[in-house]
């Protein structure tokens, strides 16, 4: 048992993933079996069972599959965005759009992944929309 102040110890796959995250490196799972992505780590495809997973760079750009404003007050720091972004392999995953306001974020408007430093906790991905970076520019 953990003690209150001892984190509780990660999935091997999740570690991956984080230990990753922290060099500035988003990475998801390519199933050498099926040849489907997967997103978030696990440690057998969902899709066809087998183990045979590897780890992949993405292209880093896809489109908003769903998107909320949370309301806050100003003094909370203001409204923020909440999107379920679809990358272009297929997978989805929980994040923000941000470089314009929450109200401008759009169902399959297109983004570009970007990692975000977030000391001392892993690094954070976040999107912008396509159209503010230029070509090129992602660290996906």
């Amino acid at each position: 048992m953990n003690s209150p102040n001892t984190p509780p110890k990660l999935e091997p796959t999740v570690q991956t993933y984080l230990d990753q995250l922290r060099q500035g490196q988003f990475l998801i799972q390519h199933c050498t079996s099926c040849h489907t992505h997967l997103f978030f780590p696990r440690r057998f495809c969902i899709h066809c069972t087998e183990e045979s997973l590897e780890w992949v760079k993405p292209k880093g750009t896809g489109f908003v599959y769903s998107t909320t404003t949370v309301r806050r007050k100003p003094d909370a720091g203001g409204d923020y965005d909440v999107s379920i972004v679809e990358l272009d392999e297929g997978v989805r995953l929980m994040s923000t759009v941000q470089g314009i306001s929450p109200e401008d974020v759009k169902i399959g408007m297109r983004v570009r992944l970007q990692i975000l430093s977030a000391e001392p906790a892993p690094n954070k991905v976040v999107f912008i929309p396509e159209e503010l970076t230029p070509q090129g520019d992602h660290h996906a």
